[in-house]
């Protein structure tokens, strides 16, 4: 199957424009949503309960793993023990694993978490600590994907069961992770989607704006096209392929994301009712 999804239900006025019920009428247009709040801080259980009792009950939630445990932060700030961040992240999170809503956690690493003995030994501990929970991987140093260590990097995640996170990012000098059309798990294949705003990603560094510049792109026909076709090409090794459109400042996530759902053709079972058909 294929799903689409956006990052967070917050910021999608499209879809969404009652500010009491944007979860509710998010979950009437797409069947799981990638949570980014849990990256800040590890959300409390009533919270989790909230977001599963305003979903379907097919609806699923793809959380990022805090900040912590992708070395964003150190975790003595708050903690007595790395796996510590794990078994709370963990507990919090427990009901809505219970509840089969959780359709992967997603780890993205940052740029400086580059290929190496110590960061792969990372990752085995990252498995070790999450148990047989779904975790999905993003990389965001090439590194790991060069010539001397892509298949070594492919074959590590499929033997630890690490769902590969496709990228759809332009392809600058520096700073950028390329498009690998390959799946490490025969369930789940997760391909995001960050726009293709050359410009904003190259000038990453020199913009006091990044955050909402980098990903501020409209995709073009041509570009949904070429996802169409990556899509099913994925599908072809994954059971399970779901395309994730990052938000931006200008607000094109959901229209692009309808977008390709139309140029699929693929129609999504289980929503809540739409208050009003928007498209």
């Amino acid at each position: 199957m294929i799903n689409i999804g956006l990052t967070g239900w917050m910021d999608h006025p499209l879809i969404a424009s009652d500010k009491k019920r944007l979860l509710e009428d998010y979950a009437s247009h797409f069947p799981f949503v990638e949570m980014d709040t849990s990256f800040y801080a590890i959300p409390s259980i009533k919270n989790i309960q909230s977001w599963i009792d305003k979903t379907p009950e097919t609806f699923q939630f793809i959380p990022k793993a805090f900040k912590a445990m992708t070395l964003h932060e150190p975790w003595e700030k708050h903690f007595q023990s790395f796996e510590e961040v794990f078994d709370l992240f963990k507990k919090h999170f427990a009901p809505m694993i219970h509840a089969g809503k959780v359709k992967a956690f997603l780890f993205q690493f940052p740029p400086f978490f580059r290929y190496s003995e110590k960061n792969i030994s990372y990752l085995k501990q990252v498995r070790d600590w999450m148990g047989g929970l779904p975790v999905a991987i993003e990389f965001r140093h090439q590194s790991w994907y060069s010539a001397d260590h892509r298949e070594d990097t492919l074959a590590f995640m499929s033997r630890h069961e690490f769902i590969q996170v496709v990228i759809d990012q332009p392809q600058t000098p520096s700073n950028s992770v390329p498009t690998i059309l390959e799946a490490t798990s025969k369930q789940l294949t997760l391909y995001r989607l960050h726009g293709q705003n050359y410009s904003g990603w190259l000038n990453a560094n020199d913009d006091a704006n990044w955050r909402e510049n980098r990903t501020l792109h409209d995709y073009t026909n041509e570009e949904l096209n070429k996802i169409k076709e990556n899509t099913l090409f994925l599908k072809q090794q994954s059971q399970d392929v779901s395309v994730i459109f990052n938000n931006n400042s200008g607000g094109h996530a959901a229209k692009n994301a309808k977008e390709l759902q139309e140029m699929l053709g693929i129609d999504f079972e289980g929503l809540h009712p739409q208050q009003l058909n928007l498209f």
